[in-house]
């Protein structure tokens, strides 16, 4: 990631901080923001407008909830991207990620099928209370610098 970030800023000919942030569509974004802060252990804030919000990534970056323009199609849900909440584990990767994916779906969030044992960890697609996907991932010790 740090390597894509820094690719788009050499990309950036007017020598304007390039960032990379997520974006959301959501029918109620203040709800959905509070949703995805919780589930990080951030915060979040208003944004550009009452329609628009900000969540605090841990890790630097924002992911920007907004509801989209009533004059524009409602983006496909799902179709181009989803947030990956990723977590290193301290014990065992599924055992983490069972405790884990409990926390999630008391705040709202639905797996989207059965949770999976891999070689770097474990990991679960799940669905927000809205019904958008994202992918829970939690890493073995060693497997990546996180």
């Amino acid at each position: 990631m740090t390597a894509w970030i820094e690719m788009l800023s050499v990309l950036n000919m007017s020598n304007e901080a390039t960032a990379l942030s997520w974006v959301l569509a959501a029918k109620n974004p203040q709800s959905l923001a509070a949703f995805y802060a919780k589930a990080l252990g951030s915060s979040y804030r208003s944004g550009l407008s009452d329609k628009h919000w900000l969540v605090s990534l841990p890790s630097g970056g924002t992911l920007q909830v907004y509801c989209p323009s009533s004059q524009r199609p409602w983006p496909v849900r799902g179709a181009a991207m989803a947030p990956c909440l990723q977590r290193t584990g301290n014990d065992t990767a599924e055992a983490e990620l069972g405790r884990w994916i409990k926390q999630l779906e008391s705040l709202g969030a639905r797996r989207r099928e059965p949770s999976r044992l891999e070689s770097f960890g474990a990991e679960c697609w799940m669905e927000d209370p809205e019904g958008q996907p994202f992918l829970t991932l939690v890493l073995q010790q060693g497997s990546l610098d996180s």
